[in-house]
């Protein structure tokens, strides 16, 4: 990437920051009016979404083929699905941690569960906990074009990770046509993508004024303990276990380097509280600063997008310990336990965008504690949202720069059939 390029992104990601603070003061200043913004940010949602899919199918299957041509393929698959599951799992055993020392949830009066910002309707139907069958079968997609259609991620992996490893058995000339196929059509809709990121500060500012001026101070005051707590146990995952994991064992960056070049793409996925908005703000930093390989970032980061929510884990098992604790209960053991698996597990089928987050209901449910006070926690779910998008999709990379030195490099002329992506 050209000085130029390095240029402009650094600018960029300056532009997020400035339209991030402005717009949660005109949030502040307007109040409830800042809702008329709303529109222009759900727009540039809107672009992104537009892109994602075909994105993440023609990465994956592009990755996935790229790796399968050598015997790396099936450790860095391995390694990328075990650090995830690792981090995932210390993240929630922080969260609980962290809550029981501290007790966020105590001395808080259930009144104030009365002017909670939002209604939860119909949540009886998002208890429902599947199975381990069930949660395996609905990974396979049973029409493709139909998981297309409808933007289920989960099984759009699974088919792309099909398609990609299927190529590798084809003859040499049929897979490199496949892979510079599919290859060509990822660097076609990153340009798609890299032209919709400058008007990112636009819709960041709109995000952030509608955010601010619906929530306000007045519900935030009530779990601000909670927040910075948890912002507390988010530096440790983030700095602390996924920082030093990648100082430990990655080879393509060092601790220094790696934080400086996730600033801007923590900062975006901060505004935008959506991992897979930012995935190709990551991909393109993951190759062009980090040095990571593009066969890897192409498998390890769209995958991580989708099930890798280090944040989401720790938010679940901390949501509930919180609402317990409002409520007096002294949970037991085998309560934690069903914390601790349905947040883990809840974590990976979470969609890598923003809204709600109903899998909370799912993990209240399992440890048998009321979901009365759950409203209380959905008025600010953006804040949250915003907070646990930059962990995770800093874990991702972090994933990305340590399996990467498991990659056996692909012959000279092998990398003459691929495209160069760029950004």
């Amino acid at each position: 990437m050209s000085e130029k390029k390095h240029s402009s992104l650094d600018k960029l990601g300056i532009w997020i920051i400035g339209a991030t603070v402005l717009g949660a003061i005109t949030g502040l200043l307007l109040g409830k009016d800042a809702q008329m913004l709303a529109p222009m940010g759900n727009l540039f949602m809107q672009l992104i979404k537009m892109v994602v899919v075909p994105l993440v199918l023609f990465s994956l299957i592009g990755g996935a083929a790229s790796l399968g041509k050598s015997s790396s393929a099936g450790k860095i698959g391995i390694l990328t699905f075990a650090y995830y599951g690792i981090t995932t799992a210390v993240a929630v055993a922080l969260g609980l941690a962290a809550s029981e020392i501290f007790q966020p949830g105590r001395g808080i009066e259930m009144t104030t569960l009365s002017e909670a910002a939002i209604h939860v309707d119909h949540m009886e139907e998002s208890t429902h906990i599947p199975g381990f069958w069930e949660t395996v079968t609905g990974f396979v997609p049973t029409n493709p074009f139909q998981a297309l259609v409808d933007g289920n991620i989960l099984q759009i992996i699974v088919f792309a990770l099909f398609m990609g490893f299927a190529a590798t058995y084809m003859e040499e000339s049929k897979r490199n046509y496949v892979l510079n196929f599919f290859n060509y059509l990822t660097e076609l809709f990153i340009k798609v993508m890299t032209g919709i990121m400058y008007v990112a500060p636009i819709g960041v500012f709109c995000l952030m004024a509608d955010a601010t001026g619906t929530f306000g101070y007045a519900v935030l005051t009530k779990i601000l303990y909670l927040i910075l707590l948890y912002v507390v146990v988010l530096a440790i995952v983030t700095y602390g276990m996924l920082g030093g994991s990648v100082a430990m064992f990655s080879r393509c960056t060092t601790y220094k380097q790696f934080f400086k070049s996730m600033w801007k793409v923590q900062i975006f996925a901060f505004s935008t509280a959506s991992s897979i908005a930012t995935l190709p703000l990551n991909m393109n930093t993951a190759t062009t600063e980090l040095g990571v390989s593009k066969e890897t970032t192409s498998f390890a980061l769209p995958l991580g997008a989708t099930i890798n929510m280090n944040g989401n884990a720790a938010y679940y098992a901390m949501a509930a310990t919180f609402i317990a604790q409002m409520y007096g209960m002294e949970l037991s053991l085998s309560q934690y336990i069903a914390i601790i698996i349905t947040s883990t597990l809840g974590a990976v089928g979470q969609a890598g965008v923003p809204g709600p987050t109903l899998l909370v209901v799912a993990v209240l449910v399992s440890a048998g504690i009321p979901i009365d006070a759950l409203p209380i926690l959905f008025g600010v779910d953006r804040i949250f949202d915003m907070l646990r998008t930059a962990v995770n999709i800093t874990g991702d990379a972090a994933c990305a720069t340590i399996v990467d030195r498991f990659r056996e490099p692909t012959a000279t002329k092998e990398k003459e059939h691929e495209p160069v992506i760029s950004a």
